[in-house]
C-alpha cells in the first residue's frame, strides 16, 4: 500500500481480526496480512511490532512465549479488552466504509 494512501487504524484493525481467530506470532501476523489482502497491505516489522506492544501494554493482547527450533517466539492472543477494541474499531470502519461508499463512481463521474 502506497504511504499517501496509508490511513491510521488500519494495521491495528487488521491484527485484532486476524488475532480473533487464532493466536499468532509477529512475522506469521506480517506474512498474512500482506497473503490474505493480496499484497494490497505490505505492513513491515517496523509498522506492526510497535503496534503489537502498544496493544500487550494496553492488555488488549497477551503473549505467551515458546523457543522454537532454539529461537524465541511470542504468540499474540487477543484479552476481553481486546475484543472490545476490536468491535469499537470494526464499528468506526463500518462508518468510514459507508460513507464512502456513498461517492459511487456515478456521483464522481458526474461531477468531475
Amino acid at each position: 500500500m502506497k504511504k499517501e494512501l496509508f490511513i491510521d487504524g488500519v494495521p491495528e484493525l487488521l491484527l485484532l481480526r486476524l488475532l480473533a481467530q487464532n493466536e499468532m506470532y509477529g512475522y506469521e501476523l506480517v506474512a498474512k496480512i500482506h497473503s490474505i489482502s493480496d499484497g494490497a497491505f505490505s505492513f513491515g516489522e517496523g509498522c506492526i511490532y510497535p503496534i503489537l506492544h502498544r496493544l500487550v501494554g494496553d492488555r488488549c493482547l497477551s503473549i505467551r512465549k515458546e523457543t522454537v527450533s532454539g529461537r524465541p517466539r511470542r504468540y499474540y492472543r487477543l484479552t476481553a479488552k481486546g475484543n472490545k477494541r476490536l468491535s469499537q474499531l470494526e464499528d468506526s470502519w463500518s462508518k468510514v466504509s459507508a460513507g464512502i461508499s456513498k461517492f459511487g463512481k456515478d456521483i464522481i463521474h458526474a461531477t468531475a
